[in-house]
């Protein structure tokens, strides 16, 4: 947005936007998203340009030691399939089904007096997020198409990217009859913290971030925040584990992508294990090129190998007690040895960030007792931690990862950005006041009848 406009003019503008796209049908949305990919695959040379100098600017910083190469990672457009996959998420969320106007209760209150509720938009939401360009893609497109306003501010190390990024998106939107304000991007800080004192425009904060940003946003405003501050996932190979599953889930679990919030952090093993399961597992990890730290029984198991691992002395370190609350996001996993189930769901409680946690088990019962005991926002049996994720879970794509309990949690997509309303109907020829109900003579009692209807009648 150019300087001359105030963070209380975009926010007003925002809340305006979001009031006027509520009178339009859902089409309008479906053909909003269409509009914005057709400019995202028009753009790309030009979005790549930029994203190349962002990468460039990010290199510096590394090599001055001011900038991780795992968060270097996360600013690079061009990566595996990410440009491909932020396109196909965008026509995934159009394809799926309209999250407004669904009725989840209703009630027939009395004869021509009915209650519907209603899924609607949450409002305007300003989303915060460090890095990784491809999120204001993610973010317009859930936004869009749930009913909410936006307001993106991307990191300043990608600055360029998200940039047209931005601009892409107001062209697509420029092409249809929502407002042009609908989502709207800002770049600096004090834009932020401006923006968080305006309640009464924005309705819910969600960061995407590290610790300390999210930490920053939940300590600085009144507006609801909705997300998660750390990735701290384990992986938990139980006595019955099978060593090839264990052997697969944990590689991919760490290896995958090692700077992404859903990677496993912690490995813990059952005690049983540790001359069987899990020197193979730690033999498939350092072939993969991860440095372990390990407490004084994993440690031990691995040096009193006849032959001990390639890389043993290079990528095998001992622990410490902090080594179990750092989100290392990258090739580096601690790893623990604990003698049972019931001690393993206890350490993962009081270590972990509730994010994702999974158990390699050949038993039903350890399977629902780790899920039961476990309090994260995912729980995994025998499967990757890196399924945590709304792509993978088919929700399009995801606004975000929620460790909170209330409202949505887990990968947040098109459901974790609606709330409801309550419509009260009454088609009685005087209308109904509450006053014609209650206790004694001449009174009415409440129906309280189900009504077989998926969509308010009007």
């Amino acid at each position: 947005m150019g300087s001359d406009i105030t963070a209380e003019e975009i926010a007003k503008a925002a809340k305006v936007a979001f009031e006027e796209s509520q009178l339009f049908p859902a089409t309008v949305r479906i053909d909003a998203l269409a509009k914005i990919r057709q400019q995202l695959e028009a753009n790309k040379a030009e979005i790549f340009a930029a994203n190349k100098l962002d990468m460039e600017a990010a290199q510096v910083e590394v090599d001055a030691g001011k900038m991780s190469n795992a968060m270097m990672k996360r600013l690079d457009l061009g990566m595996g399939d990410k440009w491909d996959s932020m396109l196909k998420g965008v026509q995934d969320v159009a394809d799926l089904p309209d999250p407004t106007g669904v009725v989840s209760y209703t009630s027939q209150l009395d004869d021509d007096l009915e209650l519907y509720r209603v899924s609607c938009p949450i409002g305007v939401l300003l989303v915060i997020f460090e890095a990784r360009p491809e999120v204001v893609v993610n973010i317009a497109a859930l936004a869009i198409k749930s009913g909410n306003a936006a307001i993106l501010k991307g990191g300043k190390e990608s600055n360029h990217t998200t940039h047209l990024l931005a601009k892409a998106i107001s062209q697509g939107l420029s092409q249809t009859s929502l407002p042009s304000t609908y989502v709207q991007a800002i770049q600096t800080r004090a834009e932020v913290s401006a923006l968080l004192d305006l309640d009464r425009y924005i309705d819910l904060v969600i960061p995407r971030g590290g610790n300390s940003l999210v930490k920053a946003i939940q300590n600085s405003t009144r507006i609801p925040v909705m997300g998660h501050a750390d990735g701290l996932c384990h992986v938990y190979l139980d006595e019955s584990a099978d060593s090839q599953k264990a052997v697969r889930v944990v590689v991919d679990s760490k290896t995958d992508y090692p700077s992404a919030c859903n990677a496993a952090e912690t490995l813990i093993v059952h005690t049983s294990l540790l001359n069987t399961v899990w020197r193979e597992v730690a033999q498939a990890l350092l072939a993969a090129d991860v440095h372990l730290l390990c407490d004084s029984h994993t440690l031990s198991a691995l040096a009193s190998l006849p032959n001990v691992p390639e890389r043993f002395s290079s990528h095998v370190h001992s622990s410490t007690e902090s080594s179990y609350s750092v989100e290392h996001l990258d090739l580096t996993i601690s790893v623990i040895a604990l003698p049972s189930l019931h001690s393993a769901i206890q350490f993962i409680n009081s270590h972990s960030s509730h994010h994702t946690d999974s158990i390699i088990t050949e038993s039903e019962r350890a399977a629902s007792a780790f899920c039961r005991g476990v309090d994260s926002a995912g729980t995994f049996v025998n499967a990757s931690t890196r399924f945590a994720d709304g792509f993978r879970y088919g929700f399009g794509t995801e606004v975000g990862i929620s460790t909170g309990r209330i409202h949505a949690r887990g990968p947040v997509g098109l459901e974790g950005l609606v709330t409801y309303k309550y419509i009260l109907r009454s088609k009685a020829e005087r209308g109904h006041t509450v006053g014609e109900f209650g206790v004694g003579e001449g009174k009415k009692s409440f129906k309280h009848a189900a009504i077989a209807t998926t969509s308010v009648p009007f």
